[in-house]
């Protein structure tokens, strides 16, 4: 299935370069991770504030981008210079969800006539998530299959931020376009899912 997720390999050749850096410099993969989980308090707290200053919906489209070269890059250092760790990976599964949900949650507030429609996208973004982990368990490997996984939910949401920033909120549509993200959402929960078993 169509995902952003399959551009990984080309995103990480091109953070190449900044691996090499944060290595030489003794960075090691946790604080990458701690470092995204920060990011995403703060891309939500900036989201939260949107409508008081419309700058502010500018922190989705650039703030996900960076979050998604650290996501990749605590992943490259862990399994490239011998980082992994059990610690590390318990970090960066809850450290995602946690960071999902502050970045997610202002959308309560902003579309305030569909908050059931954001509630549902919210939860099913969670067990999209522990369907993939679920590969891990019985499979032995993590899912990230399906046309809704975490990268595709991070495009939508900075689509959401630009079209914030250029009109406002709460924009037309959102709940049609919010029906076929959690359609695409559910898909990728059961391919996780049969994938897995």
């Amino acid at each position: 299935m169509i995902s952003i997720y399959k551009i990984k390999p080309a995103f990480q050749r091109l953070l190449r370069p900044i691996l090499r850096k944060l290595y030489d410099h003794e960075v090691t993969a946790n604080q990458i991770t701690i470092s995204s989980i920060i990011l995403s308090i703060l891309i939500g707290i900036a989201f939260w504030n949107g409508d008081s200053r419309r700058l502010m919906f500018l922190a989705l489209p650039i703030g996900l981008l960076i979050r998604m070269a650290l996501n990749a890059l605590d992943g490259m250092i862990a399994r490239e210079y011998n980082q992994q760790s059990r610690t590390g990976e318990v970090l960066n599964e809850v450290g995602d969800i946690f960071s999902d949900f502050c970045i997610y949650f202002p959308l309560l507030k902003h579309e305030p006539d569909s908050v059931y429609w954001v509630a549902c996208f919210m939860c099913l973004s969670i067990v999209n998530e522990f369907s993939g982990l679920m590969g891990k368990l019985v499979g032995g490997e993590r899912r990230y299959d399906g046309p809704m996984g975490k990268s595709d939910r991070a495009f939508v949401i900075s689509v959401y931020g630009l079209i914030c920033f250029f009109y406002g909120s709460p924009i037309a549509y959102f709940n049609v376009a919010a029906v076929i993200v959690i359609i695409l959402l559910v898909i990728s929960t059961i391919t996780r899912l049969k994938k897995s078993v």
